[in-house]
């Protein structure tokens, strides 16, 4: 998505390198502060843009994600609204740090004053700056779906003439960090008939998320993982399988296979909440599981991108 605020950018346009005008929507809005937010509540209306990508997040079980944004060189990584440490602390690091190694401009600090002091180019979000109603941790709690943002470039708004550039500084982050969609763990929960079972939550001791992580129609679930021995505990119905998984480096791009059996027919639950998830569910006519996406809205810059790939 090339920006999820073609309005508000053109108008930006009007404006100098670092104005912030591009964040707000006809309406008046900063469409990155519109999500609804676990850790403070979100009073703003929810905007007809916010809800078309919310909407978009449920139609397929997206894995990985990564917006891109202007106005700072760093690859910062949740949560961006709460100094506590999310669950995926050690992966949304090493993905962070990934992107950021194979971006020399990145990884050296870059040549912005805003990026000075950022060890390796990458931050915690909420460690530079809080923010409430980002997309970023709503992705990863309401999605249940790894996300970072990448800042890469001082200029909120760059001309068009210096885009080529910043496809050169990207393109093998871009691309090492779209194959790490391979790591980790994936598979399917099945009953006894070897039908799959929507809704089964899906956890790892240690390692539990603010909302559970649930099947898909299809009984999948998709985890990305460093290499380690994990206790897994699958949940349908009050009835759990725990078994401990070790999982290597992925090698040839592909993650491990691993599919969870249930000795009886247990049928697909209705998936239930509680706060904070209901939050978001109130907010959704759908019931489905929560998905992610890549979402790449470095405006204009990523058409380039996506047409010279």
């Amino acid at each position: 998505m090339p920006s999820m605020n073609p309005d508000g950018f053109e108008i930006s346009f009007l404006s100098d390198c670092y104005s912030s005008n591009g964040r707000f929507n006809k309406n008046g809005f900063d469409l990155n502060r519109n999500f609804p937010d676990v850790f403070e509540e979100n009073t703003d209306p929810t905007q007809p843009e916010t809800q078309a990508v919310m909407d978009w997040i449920q139609t397929e079980s997206f894995v990985l994600s990564a917006n891109f944004h202007g106005g700072a060189m760093v690859a910062s990584y949740p949560y961006d609204n709460s100094y506590t440490t999310p669950p995926d602390n050690d992966v949304l690091k090493y993905l962070a740090e990934l992107y950021s190694k194979n971006n020399n401009k990145m990884y050296s600090g870059g040549d912005c004053s805003d990026t000075i002091g950022f060890s390796n180019g990458i931050t915690n979000g909420a460690a530079w700056y809080k923010v409430r109603g980002g997309m970023q941790d709503y992705n990863y709690i309401y999605g249940q779906c790894i996300e970072i943002t990448l800042e890469v470039s001082c200029c909120k708004y760059p001309e068009a003439s210096t885009l080529q550039g910043f496809w050169n500084d990207n393109k093998v982050s871009v691309i090492e960090y779209m194959k790490q969609i391979h790591m980790g763990i994936k598979g399917q929960v099945l009953d006894m008939h070897g039908i799959p079972i929507q809704n089964a939550i899906v956890d790892i001791q240690g390692r539990q998320r603010i909302c559970p992580y649930r099947t898909n129609k299809n009984g999948e679930y998709y985890l990305l993982l460093l290499p380690g021995t994990y206790t897994f505990n699958v949940t349908v119905l009050n009835k759990s399988l725990v078994q401990n998984i070790t999982i290597q480096k992925s090698l040839n791009l592909s993650a491990m296979t691993y599919n969870f059996h249930f000795g009886e027919k247990t049928g697909n639950p209705t998936q239930t909440t509680s706060e904070p998830c209901s939050l978001h569910e109130a907010g959704n006519s759908s019931s489905t599981i929560q998905v992610c996406l890549v979402t790449l809205f470095l405006r204009t810059l990523l058409v380039l991108w996506l047409h010279t790939l």
